[in-house]
């Protein structure tokens, strides 16, 4: 059987529903010496603002159990850099190019979207989620007015389809998921971290630097996977599901409960292979179990 695994995102087709998370993968450069990246549905590279920032103070990754904790910062060379740099690298292989972006204001949002409207990548998301950073970030996305205003601001300048990235850290997710549609969403990826802390009782201080930090893997799955679960029955838009992914079981979990695909994020750090591994589990489950598309089996939990 040929399975079909072809998936759709405001128009702009990936040959498979798997990506990466942003903040996990870099520009694939690091990863392109372990895997082949033109196995990938796409990549979605590391969130960049309109100028180089340094990041937040180390140590700022813990592990957990059932995941880890970072406050990186958003620490990115720019814009600049990313357009001369980057891009050439991501255009030789086979793949939808994801850029990730975020600011302090909502002037910087903008113009890293300005900058980069001619410029040849497929997608662009919106980081209105992040944990790790002062200003900007959470801060805009835990209020549906504001992320409707934030995604209609540049959505006036991004000439790409616009994914919004959702946090988890509000009291309804499909109020924040209607606000960004209203606001020219083109598509939605959801969750980002959860906050989280870890103390050190020995040396009696709190182990990252700036004490809280963003929880991501195994742990939140099944928060992440109910998230999508209602938002997908709340909007008729794409989504891209994220949070906790580890195996095949757990991209077609997300797939079941709606997600058009799925991003892999702390689980590539612990294991490099684990997309391709993720892209070889559900072509073979396809196949054994006679599923000839993709979407045959996309968002049937009622």
């Amino acid at each position: 059987m040929n399975n079909n695994m072809e998936v759709s995102i405001a128009g702009i087709t990936l040959k498979n529903p798997v990506t990466t998370a942003s903040g996990t993968f870099g520009s694939g450069r690091e990863y392109s010496e372990h895997i082949d990246l033109n196995c990938l549905g796409g990549i979605t590279v590391k969130g960049i603002s309109d100028e180089p920032w340094k990041g937040n103070p180390v140590p700022r990754i813990a592990e957990t159990r059932g995941g880890m904790l970072n406050s990186i910062g958003l620490q990115n060379p720019g814009v600049k850099h990313f357009i001369d740099n980057d891009i050439p690298f991501l255009r030789q292989y086979d793949t939808k190019i994801i850029v990730n972006i975020c600011g302090h204001t909502l002037t910087q949002y903008c113009s890293v979207a300005e900058r980069l409207s001619n410029c040849d990548v497929d997608l662009l998301e919106l980081n209105i989620s992040c944990p790790n950073v002062e200003e900007g970030g959470l801060s805009f996305g835990t209020k549906p007015h504001v992320v409707e205003s934030v995604v209609k601001a540049v959505r006036h300048y991004a000439k790409q389809p616009l994914i919004v990235k959702l946090s988890p850290e509000v009291t309804d997710i499909t109020e924040i998921a209607k606000a960004a549609v209203s606001g020219g969403a083109d598509a939605l990826s959801l969750i980002n971290t959860l906050r989280g802390m870890k103390i050190d009782i020995r040396n009696r201080k709190a182990i990252l630097a700036n004490k809280i930090g963003g929880y991501s893997g195994p742990g939140i799955m099944p928060i992440a996977v109910r998230m999508v679960y209602e938002v997908c029955k709340a909007v008729d838009m794409p989504v891209i599901g994220m949070g906790g992914i580890s195996s095949f079981e757990d991209a077609l979990e997300f797939i079941m409960a709606g997600a058009t695909a799925i991003a892999v994020g702390t689980a590539t750090f612990n294991n490099p292979y684990a997309t391709v591994e993720i892209i070889d589990g559900i072509q073979q489950y396809m196949a054994e179990n006679h599923i000839a598309s993709i979407d045959k089996i996309r968002g049937i939990i009622d």
